[in-house]
């Protein structure tokens, strides 16, 4: 499971923006993610609610008993009438491999990180296909994923989605009181469904609005 828009994902994590990384580097990424599709886990637990996007400008939405107050996301789920609640992870075997390089090499340790963060984006964006085709059958659409941590989207809502997506139970994903996902190579995030059929093609950098950020992805 690799493909060159992986490789240019983990090079920006890496921070390489528009330079070109070095065939040593390039191959200890290759070597990363080989290790990667014999070792990590991809699980991936997932819910329906009704959702109750803004109808004015303040941005407050409900789904469920979480109450979310984020112009950003409301903008994403507007005309929505249900949204997927998910969490998604690795798994711990690939935060065993990544600890056991932070006490043996720390340069395949960092590569290891960029790695296995466009693994899980690839991993994600495929469970995101199934998930259309089975909504469509049910005459839904999906909208972009949306996690928190985009745009005015709190991160601190992750422990709601945990808890509403009974992802600790069902694929062992839970958040530790310093308010880290564990495992640490997971991610939460919202999915609106629409009876209006629009384009699905934006996320995560391109909806978020914090444009100085480092890690960026470029068009």
């Amino acid at each position: 499971m690799m493909s060159e828009r992986m490789i240019r994902e983990a090079l920006r994590y890496l921070g390489y923006g528009t330079h070109k990384a070095d065939a040593g580097t390039l191959g200890m990424i290759r070597e990363c993610f080989e290790e990667l599709g014999r070792t990590a886990k991809g699980r991936m637990a997932y819910r329906v609610f009704g959702v109750h996007p803004a109808e004015d400008e303040s941005g407050c939405i409900e789904i469920g008993s979480m109450r979310i107050e984020s112009r950003s996301l409301s903008k994403n789920l507007k005309g929505c009438e249900k949204v997927i609640l998910l969490g998604a992870t690795l798994g711990v075997e690939t935060d065993i491999l990544m600890k056991r390089y932070s006490c043996t090499d720390m340069a395949r340790a960092v590569v290891l990180q960029a790695c296995a963060a466009a693994f899980l984006e690839e991993y994600l964006d495929e469970r995101q296909k199934e998930l259309s085709e089975e909504m469509a059958a049910e005459g839904y659409y999906l909208r972009p994923r949306f996690s928190p941590g985009y745009g005015d989207f709190s991160i601190l809502h992750q422990r709601e989605i945990l808890l509403m997506a009974d992802t600790a139970r069902r694929i062992g994903l839970s958040m530790t009181e310093g308010s880290m996902l564990a495992p640490t190579k997971s991610v939460t995030a919202l999915i609106g469904l629409s009876k209006e059929n629009q384009d699905c093609n934006i996320k995560g950098c391109e909806a978020c609005e914090k444009t100085d950020c480092a890690f960026r992805r470029l068009s």
